[in-house]
């Protein structure tokens, strides 16, 4: 079952994360990047695939400068209901910390194959391990690819890089850069800052 270690790592009485099951039937495939406060700051990029949200972290964030190839770790499965979650984790939990959304869409494989579901295809480049998608969110837009390092020292370290488009840019891009001013991540860190002096 794809949630099984979702489920272990968690304890629903005491976190507000859904607990959630394997969607159904999605006609266009979400994706949503998630800015998390955990033990150190990162971003999840989550890709609906096979009813759930396939999950990397990404220590940097996503970038839409090509020359950037930010690691992205590949966690366990999240359940589909994820994709709209906000709110705190509580210590003690897994993952302890804030969430919040950063960017989220619909996406779609770069490569179409007649007779074959999106998902499908994604499905058969995930097995590969090199995923080239198209990004429909409302700040990462157009072609990214995920790849995964060969021979690299961590099983689950993957790439994520920005493909040459129109909307790919030559200058630098942080992700931290383009938050909402009353964000509650932003806050939880000042917070955090706050007490440790």
């Amino acid at each position: 079952m794809p949630l099984e270690e979702y489920h272990k790592k968690r304890d629903f009485k005491a976190t507000s994360e859904p607990e959630g099951k394997q969607n159904e039937n999605a006609t266009k495939l979400k994706f949503v990047v998630q800015r998390h406060a955990a033990t150190r700051l990162h971003y999840d990029f989550r890709l609906e695939m096979e009813g759930v949200l396939k999950s990397w972290a990404v220590p940097k964030g996503p970038s839409l400068n090509p020359s950037d190839k930010r690691l992205a770790m590949m966690v366990e499965d999240h359940p589909y209901e994820y994709r709209t979650f906000e709110g705190s984790i509580p210590q003690g939990n897994y993952g302890a910390g804030e969430v919040e959304i950063w960017d989220e869409g619909t996406y779609e494989p770069l490569e179409k194959i007649a007779g074959k579901t999106d998902d499908l295809i994604m499905r058969a480049e995930l097995h590969k391990q090199s995923l080239k998608v198209v990004l429909h969110g409302k700040k990462l837009k157009g072609e990214f690819a995920l790849v995964k390092i060969k021979n690299a020292a961590e099983e689950n370290a993957w790439l994520l890089i920005k493909h040459k488009d129109k909307y790919s840019v030559s200058e630098d891009y942080d992700a931290e850069e383009h938050i909402s001013k009353n964000s509650k991540v932003t806050a939880y860190l000042q917070k955090k800052t706050s007490k440790k002096k």
